[in-house]
C-alpha cells in the first residue's frame, strides 16, 4: 500500500471523529498539505514554460480580474504579503509579462497590467495544467468541488473576520479598559 493511501485512510478516520474541534484542526492541516502539493505540482507543470507557481499565481490574479489591480490588491485577494507580490511583479516586469500603468485612484500605487506576452504565458500555464484539472474533476466530481469551494470560502471569511478583529484590537490597546470612575478609556 502506498504512503498516499495510508495518509488518505488516516485522514478519513480522523475526519469522522466526534470531536468537532479536532475536525477543524485536521481540515487546517489538510489545507496546509494541499497547498504544499499545489505549489509543487504547479512548479513541475509550469517550469518548462519558464514560470514558477508564484509567477503563475500573480498572472492568474490579473488574468481573472475584470480590472487592472495594484500590488496591494493582488496580495489581499491571494492571501499573500504585499512584499512577496511586489517581488514577483518586479520579476514579471523584467520578463515583459506585466507592466505598470498609472492608477487614477492613487498616485503612488500603480496598476499592474498583463502584457500580451503575460496573457500568452497565462494561457500556456493553464494548458499545461489542464490534464491535472481533468484528473481532479474525474476523481472528485463537480458537485464535491463546488461544496469544497463553499467550505473554503466560509473558512476564508472566518479568517478574515478574525484578522480584522485582531487588527482592530491592536489599534486600540486600551479597548475595554475603564478609568477609576467606570468610564471606558
Amino acid at each position: 500500500m502506498c504512503i498516499d493511501s495510508i495518509l488518505s485512510q488516516r485522514r478519513q478516520v480522523v475526519m469522522t471523529t466526534t470531536n468537532p474541534q479536532k475536525n477543524v484542526r485536521e481540515l487546517v492541516l489538510a489545507v496546509f498539505e494541499t497547498n504544499g502539493r499545489l505549489v509543487d505540482a504547479g512548479n513541475a507543470l509550469v517550469q518548462p514554460l519558464g514560470l514558477t507557481t508564484a509567477w503563475w499565481q500573480v498572472l492568474g490574479a490579473l488574468g481573472y480580474s475584470p480590472v487592472p489591480l495594484p500590488v496591494a490588491h493582488i496580495a489581499r485577494n491571494m492571501g499573500l504579503t504585499r512584499q512577496a507580490v511586489q517581488r514577483v511583479v518586479d520579476l514579471l516586469v523584467g520578463r515583459g509579462l506585466v507592466c505598470f500603468e498609472p492608477n487614477p485612484h492613487h498616485r503612488r500605487a500603480k496598476l499592474v497590467v498583463l502584457t500580451p506576452a503575460g496573457r500568452a504565458a497565462l494561457t500556456s500555464a493553464e494548458e499545461a495544467v489542464l490534464p491535472l484539472d481533468c484528473r481532479i474533476l474525474d476523481r472528485i466530481g463537480s458537485e464535491r468541488l463546488v461544496a469544497a469551494m463553499a467550505v473554503l470560502k466560509d473558512l476564508n471569511d472566518v479568517l478574515d473576520e478574525t484578522l480584522l478583529a485582531a487588527t482592530a484590537d491592536l489599534s486600540n490597546p486600551h479597548q475595554g479598559e475603564r478609568d477609576d470612575h467606570g468610564t471606558q478609556v
